[in-house]
């Protein structure tokens, strides 16, 4: 028998031991199992940690203060619509500010209408129509948000109509030209910050997912 058949026969007998000496410390399992938990004791093994069950609700002090009014109302709101998720609307109106701030700006409300309350989409169409009448136009390019920040919260137990009063503190840049074209107002290259509070409401617990926005205060 040759050299290199001698050193296969004795790797494969020692790969062959070294397998039966791991199902032997380890055991043998299949998938991915669990490992076996005592009843007795549910506590993560790690001196030191501990689950602590009734904490605070991250998702709602993250944006208000602990026990205060607005935190019980989001707390409230999540018990109508288990799903409901306070950061998920703030990034949602982050979003919807964007969107309704640039089609004011440049006159294009059918995009924005259903996210409008009917009073507030109405006096976006008189503003809008008399910027139009007076040959006005505006050039905007939306820059970003810098500040987004939960200012209120209201919730009616009895109707589940909840309202949420964001404010916003948005940049821009943002140019009025008149009939002939010319610059009466604004710049181009200059980024103008805004500040917006805004309320939002919805009927939680019900089929329609939109917020509609229903009041404006800049």
């Amino acid at each position: 028998m040759n050299s290199p058949i001698i050193q296969l026969l004795v790797l494969a007998g020692i790969a062959i031991f070294l397998i039966l000496r791991l199902k032997s410390v380890l055991g043998s399992r299949e998938g991915f199992e669990k490992p076996n938990v005592p009843a007795s004791d549910s506590r993560p093994a790690r001196a030191g940690f501990e689950v602590i069950e009734g904490g605070p609700d991250r998702d709602i002090t993250d944006h208000v203060p602990e026990n205060s009014q607005q935190a019980r109302d989001l707390a409230a709101m999540k018990r109508v619509e288990p799903s409901f998720s306070v950061s998920q609307f703030v990034q949602g109106a982050r979003g919807a500010y964007e969107m309704i701030v640039m089609g004011f700006e440049r006159g294009d409300l059918n995009d924005i209408q259903p996210f409008l309350a009917e009073d507030v989409f109405e006096t976006f169409v008189d503003v809008v129509a008399a910027r139009e009448d007076q040959g006005l136009k505006i050039e905007a390019e939306f820059i970003g948000v810098r500040e987004t920040a939960i200012q209120g919260v209201n919730f009616e137990r009895d109707t589940n109509l909840a309202e949420i009063t964001m404010r916003f503190v948005g940049e821009l840049t943002s140019v009025v030209r008149n009939k002939e074209g010319e610059v009466i107002e604004g710049s181009a290259t200059t980024v103008k910050r805004q500040k917006d509070t805004w309320t939002f409401a919805r009927t939680m617990g019900s089929n329609d997912p939109n917020w509609l926005l229903v009041a404006t205060d800049a």
